[in-house]
């Protein structure tokens, strides 16, 4: 597993090594032991796992305090652009977007910590997406801010998505509600 650090602290890209031969393949995408060796510390407690069709958007969305959520993704099956951007109040990079390509050919997952909106796009005809949260789900404090929030200025790979109802209606960062604050040395969390 081989870990790089993306161009908004505290997104981290995660490259599970893979060994191949005539039956398939079979890769480690997750040992926490190798997590904490490169300063993620965070322990998951609810996977989740969406099946979409290409064209899909799901995003951007984030939990309020208390019950903010770290989160590891990875495409089990397909192809996605997932991307994590910085909502943390006084950050440096509040409002910057780090973006990759996830999929199950490249057996890349993306880290993003606390105080971060997350989305993905599918790119392939479909894609399973598993995901590891730090929280359990609280529909209460589930917020989002829009896909094509022109501030944000997100290059997606598609035009015109296939977005849930909710997901359109979302607000600009700049009107969504989020109660992070960043804090020089936290780590990415919610400070």
């Amino acid at each position: 597993m081989s870990f790089r650090r993306l161009e908004v602290p505290g997104v981290i890209l995660v490259e599970a090594e893979s060994f191949k031969d005539g039956r398939g393949f079979f890769a480690e995408v997750f040992k926490e032991s190798r997590f904490l060796e490169n300063g993620i510390g965070e322990r998951f407690v609810q996977d989740n796992l969406s099946h979409s069709v290409k064209g899909v958007l799901r995003g951007l969305h984030y939990q309020l305090n208390p019950e903010a959520q770290a989160k590891f993704v990875f495409a089990a099956r397909g192809e996605i652009f997932d991307v994590a951007v910085d909502i943390r109040r006084n950050s440096p990079t509040y409002g910057r977007w780090a973006g990759e390509t996830l999929s199950g050919e490249n057996r890349r997952g993306m880290y993003i910590p606390e105080g971060f909106a997350h989305g993905f796009c599918v790119l392939s005809e479909e894609a399973d997406v598993i995901y590891k949260v730090s929280r359990e789900y609280a529909p209460e404090l589930e917020r989002g801010i829009r896909w094509d929030d022109g501030g944000l200025g997100i290059a997606w790979p598609v035009k015109e998505p296939i977005l849930a109802g909710r997901d359109a209606a979302l607000p600009l960062l700049r009107d969504a509600e989020n109660n992070f604050s960043f804090a020089e040395g936290a780590g990415g969390g919610s400070g």
